[in-house]
């Protein structure tokens, strides 16, 4: 919900300042709705359920992968398209995925979101919205991850006043992760930050000139500054900084580009490097072979950097890493919007 429209509605009404942090708990535990509220007089929920809607996000479609994957499309109150998605594991774990902006500005050639046309910043509880619906479906959601749709740094006050609410829904800083192409100005505010929140790096290239072929946003923030600022978080904070890196068949996932990574991040013990699949988004590459991710890792492991595959999950319904377009979803899978997730999307 608007937290801001929400304490000037209860200001409005003469309503004690508490009244807030009583309607955030019941959010933040997945209340469906202010008439769940019983500790809040009847005639306020009445007035509430008027004056301020439940969320800031009007939910358009819904569709469920083979493997558990749900996502979901949301409308802004002016019409901005969001996409969200969470995540099942075996080991208990339900990862959300979210986004901070409404399209990208900053066209990366193989991201389907790159393709939009660039809507603005998501407001705190825009952000927050998306977590909570994902609450209201599956009440033990414990991690979370700014991959989704735009470039977190570029709304980096936001994320990060998100990040100090996120706790009460369940999801801890130390589960939270945000991930950058390489914004400067906003790791540099992150880093400036005191919150245990995690850092990504979404690098895909070691080699300058690749990476301004296929990352437009090295031309500005070259990839060597990039790492002074993640190095400088690991030395200040202990924390891994994750490197997220899609493998293009015949682009960047030859042997010699392994070795140019390894090279490149020395010391190995600040990073971690996560390989991801690439998937399908219609932008001309091809993903590389299993066999070739393989041969990729078994370098960087035998130069004594961590590397990992990322499990790829959500494919089907475009839902996997780089996919969010917001298309309305055109799948088998398409479930209609659920009447228990708040207030039912308006009518035209």
């Amino acid at each position: 919900m608007d937290i801001d429209l929400l304490k000037r509605t209860l200001a409005e009404l003469g309503e004690p300042k508490y009244r807030a942090n009583q309607i955030w708990e019941w959010t933040a535990r997945g209340a469906n709705g202010y008439e769940e509220m019983t500790n809040l007089p009847e005639l306020l929920r009445l007035e509430l359920d008027e004056r301020v809607p439940f969320s800031t996000l009007e939910l358009i479609d819904s569709a469920e992968s083979r493997d558990g994957t749900i996502k979901a499309l949301f409308h802004t109150h002016d019409k901005r398209p969001v996409e969200a998605v969470m995540m099942k594991y075996l080991d208990g774990r339900r990862s959300i995925c979210v986004s901070s902006q409404s399209g990208c500005p900053l066209t990366c050639t193989f991201c389907a979101t790159g393709t939009m046309a660039f809507g603005r910043n998501l407001t705190t509880s825009e952000i927050l919205d998306q977590a909570l619906f994902f609450k209201r479906l599956e009440n033990e959601v414990n991690h979370l991850v700014f991959m989704g749709m735009g470039e977190p740094m570029m709304n980096i006050d936001n994320v990060l006043a998100a990040c100090e609410k996120l706790p009460d829904i369940g999801i801890t800083n130390r589960r939270t992760t945000v991930s950058t192409v390489g914004w400067l100005p906003g790791i540099e505010r992150f880093n400036a930050q005191d919150r245990p929140v995690r850092l990504a790096l979404s690098l895909h290239a070691a080699d300058p000139k690749l990476r301004s072929e296929i990352m437009p946003v090295n031309d500005r923030y070259p990839l060597e500054d990039v790492l002074i600022a993640c190095r400088k978080h690991y030395a200040e904070n202990n924390r891994r900084v994750y490197i997220e890196y899609v493998m293009l068949a015949g682009v960047n996932d030859h042997t010699k580009h392994a070795r140019q990574l390894a090279k490149l991040l020395t010391p190995h013990e600040a990073f971690k490097v996560n390989l991801i699949p690439y998937n399908p988004t219609g932008t001309g590459y091809d993903g590389s072979a299993r066999t070739t991710i393989g041969a990729f890792r078994d370098v960087l492991l035998h130069q004594g950097v961590p590397a990992t595959v990322r499990l790829t999950r959500g494919q089907d319904i475009a839902a996997a890493c780089g996919q969010l377009v917001a298309d309305a979803i055109q799948d088998a899978a398409i479930r209609p919007a659920r009447p228990s997730q708040g207030r039912p999307p308006a009518s035209d």
